[in-house]
């Protein structure tokens, strides 16, 4: 699997929906990832740190696409306020057993995340969020 994630910080959806093409570039504040289904890994999260099933979720329409389409091509999402507000409300234990609960999910598809690199990413969204929030922005992904 090789797949470009940038989580990154946009003031609207159709500023966000503008990375479509080349992603968020420096005009957005962004973490960059890589290699991880994004779009499953958002659900996961939240289902993990404010309840729910993935069904559920899936069902309600997360995560939300803002541009582009979901198959063989580039795509822009929301992440859901419910997360958001699970990872800013989160402390940094929390976070850490979300994470590790996180890759023991991944590990049960067959897909490799190491623990240390969840924890990264999901502290280092959480921070993001943060700021985001300090700022009346949303956080959104870019997928390539």
């Amino acid at each position: 699997m090789s797949i470009i994630v940038k989580f990154f910080v946009a003031p609207d959806d159709t500023s966000a929906g503008l990375a479509l093409q080349t992603g968020p570039g420096r005009a957005f504040e962004s973490l960059s990832f890589g290699n991880f289904d994004p779009e499953e890994a958002v659900i996961e999260w939240e289902c993990l740190l404010a309840g729910g099933s993935f069904e559920e979720l899936v069902d309600a329409g997360e995560p939300r696409i803002v541009a582009g389409q979901d198959n063989d091509g580039c795509v822009v999402f929301a992440i859901s306020p419910r997360l958001s507000t699970a990872l800013v409300g989160a402390g940094p234990s929390r976070l850490r057993d979300v994470a590790a609960s996180w890759a023991q999910l991944r590990a049960e598809d067959g897909e490799v995340i190491d623990t240390e690199i969840a924890e990264a990413i999901v502290g280092e969204l959480a921070g993001l969020v943060g700021s985001a929030r300090r700022h009346d922005q949303g956080v959104y992904c870019w997928v390539a």
